[in-house]
């Protein structure tokens, strides 16, 4: 299993595979993890070589072992955009931005209400010169059909950072097989903190599905 998630300046995974014991949201049910660091966030897009730096390493380790992903805000992003599908076997996609012009236009709008309007096109174009990126590098709703493996997504009912019909569009986009999953209250938070016990049979049950199966 994979995890990836995101702080301001740092994105995080950890990860184990079909052999063991999945407890995914504790910290203790991982057997590896890792820390990429860097000058720069990049949305998902640099990080997107993390991920699949991770998927190969692992592979390494536990070679013909399943492998699961689950993916975190712009950790979700991070396996979506990469320059190929991450080669997993099953992924989890927890508020996840579907364009980045929605993800700041929403977080400006939570700040300053009607001037995201004004300012999200000016902060748009600051991704090229500041990152070497463009805001069309930053679309997983157009790159997530290309994951070939089952997916779940997860959203907040609460939440302001991707709303819930942006999640609803990502899910659409997703190729089957697919599930999608609304918690009830919960904002742009750690899912597994907020609704434990929920989480962990929703997430155990998807991947005992697809990684424990002999069946896709």
């Amino acid at each position: 299993m994979l995890r990836l998630t995101t702080l301001p300046d740092i994105c995080r995974c950890k990860w184990f595979t079909s052999k063991v014991n999945p407890e995914v949201c504790s910290p203790a049910g991982f057997c590896r993890d890792c820390a990429s660091l860097g000058k720069h966030l990049t949305f998902g897009y640099l990080e997107s070589r993390d991920a699949r730096a991770a998927v190969e390493s692992l592979s390494q380790l536990v070679p013909g072992e399943r492998i699961g992903a689950i993916g975190c805000s712009l950790g979700g992003a991070a396996i979506i955009l990469g320059e190929e599908p991450l080669r997993v076997d099953a992924v989890v996609l927890e508020a996840v931005y579907p364009t980045i012009a929605e993800a700041v236009a929403n977080r400006v709008r939570m700040r300053l209400g009607s001037l995201s309007d004004i300012l999200t096109p000016a902060l748009l174009a600051q991704l090229d010169w500041r990152l070497g990126i463009t805001p069309d590098d930053l679309r997983p709703l157009e790159k997530i059909q290309s994951l070939h493996s089952p997916v779940l997504v997860i959203a907040g009912a609460e939440d302001k950072h991707t709303l819930l019909a942006e999640s609803k569009r990502l899910f659409d986009a997703a190729s089957e097989p697919k599930e999608f999953w609304v918690i009830e209250g919960a904002a742009h938070v750690d899912f597994y903190a907020f609704a434990r016990e929920a989480y962990a049979q929703r997430i155990l049950s998807f991947f005992e599905k697809y990684l424990r199966s002999n069946t896709n």
